[in-house]
């Protein structure tokens, strides 16, 4: 039984994002769970009424919020709430690149990062890498295609991996031609055929450019040269991931789409998860298709493999400047395909210097922001 071959100790859990999409998994999971995690810890950015209610629930006495402060008070209340509360593990589910000062506190403290943000690695896979191991600290990604290479690599040996291949869904507008994409509507690109996610990240989804991000977080999180990474569009999102060996197998991880169970992989990482997921039903007709992405109608995706082998700043710049487009597209400023045209055009800029600390990094996403709405106002004057 698993309960028999792992230890019996109550892990302690910090929760940043509680009022997101990843804490709604890991939600999930401390409540099916309660033998297992104890909930000592939880920030959340808006939704104050329901995080009230979560910290009854838990019994917390407060939830830290950092909607409504600045940004400087934001960080020194993370900072705050990750010194009291003696976690053993904390998922980083905060979105954006408002993460990484999180990410990087997280390992000062030693603990497992149960790793959501992944903005973190794209700006920032050298600062992690180090404060990782300076403190002696585990990062396990939780994005469900990097959680499946971690466990296929774990498996099989880095140095076995020939090639990584992610898998991306196609998002809602797979079929769709460069004239139709033309048209969609916010509210188009919110409709995630197979995942329920915030704003940002469906439509991350719907560009690719959410794609776009893992293939740079692959390269630096694993430190595997670009051209042995590629993507297929796989729309059943039931294979996650793949890794293609020197010696010609191919090995995959396959399970219904749920974020939970790479959650719980990681919070209880290096025991080996229960069961948690039903397994997949083979005898009754499933079906799994793969095909190549359209790079030429969604650009984004091919800017990522670009961005991810120029390295430098220009990981910093990709993800701020869409950032910024994401935002002006939900606010019905800009169309659909100015998010990637606005990215483009933040990326003509120099990007060569290699930031070397998180005040660095931060300057230059400062800059790629100012860049990208500077090109966004310009966008909007000629509609």
């Amino acid at each position: 039984m698993f309960w028999d071959r792992c230890s019996m100790s109550v892990r302690r859990v910090v929760v940043l994002g509680i009022t997101g999409s990843i804490g709604a998994a890991a939600l999930k999971l401390l409540r099916r769970f309660p033998d297992r995690f104890l909930l000592v810890g939880a920030s959340g950015h808006r939704q104050t009424e329901y995080a009230r209610a979560l910290a009854r629930e838990f019994s917390l006495s407060d939830i830290t919020m950092t909607g409504s402060c600045s940004e400087q008070e934001g960080r020194a209340r993370i900072k705050r709430l990750l010194s009291s509360c003696e976690a053993e593990v904390v998922v980083n589910g905060i979105a954006g690149a408002a993460g990484l000062f999180a990410s990087l506190e997280v390992l000062k403290t030693r603990c497992t990062l149960a790793l959501a943000n992944k903005e973190s690695v794209v700006l920032a896979a050298s600062l992690l890498h180090a404060a990782a191991r300076e403190s002696g600290a585990t990062i396990v990604p939780v994005d469900s295609e990097h959680a499946a290479i971690f466990q296929l690599i774990a498996a099989h040996g880095a140095h076995a991996v020939a090639q990584v291949v992610l898998t991306a869904s196609g998002g809602p507008f797979r079929t769709f031609s460069k004239e139709c994409l033309a048209h969609v509507t916010v509210e188009d690109a919110l409709q995630h055929p197979t995942w329920r996610m915030g704003k940002k990240i469906s439509v991350d989804s719907a560009t690719l450019a959410n794609k776009a991000l893992e293939v740079i977080e692959a390269v630096q999180f694993f430190r595997i040269p670009v051209d042995r990474v590629t993507v297929v569009v796989h729309p059943q999102s039931i294979v996650h991931a793949l890794v293609q060996c020197h010696s010609g197998e191919t090995y995959a991880q396959l399970s219904v789409p749920d974020m939970a169970s790479p959650l719980l992989y990681a919070l209880l990482y290096p025991d080996a998860p229960p069961a948690y997921q039903t397994p997949l039903d083979f005898t009754s007709g499933l079906s799994l298709h793969f095909e190549p992405p359209r790079v030429d109608d969604f650009p984004l995706l091919r800017m990522g493999f670009d961005v991810a082998r120029a390295q430098r700043a220009y990981p910093i710049a990709f993800n701020a400047a869409n950032e910024e487009a994401v935002r002006a597209f939900l606010q019905r400023n800009i169309g659909f395909l100015d998010i990637a045209h606005v990215t483009a055009q933040a990326l003509q800029e120099d990007w060569r210097a290699i930031p070397q600390t998180f005040e660095e990094v931060m300057a230059c996403d400062t800059r790629a922001r100012m860049c990208a709405r500077t090109c966004i106002a310009q966008r909007w004057r000629e509609r």
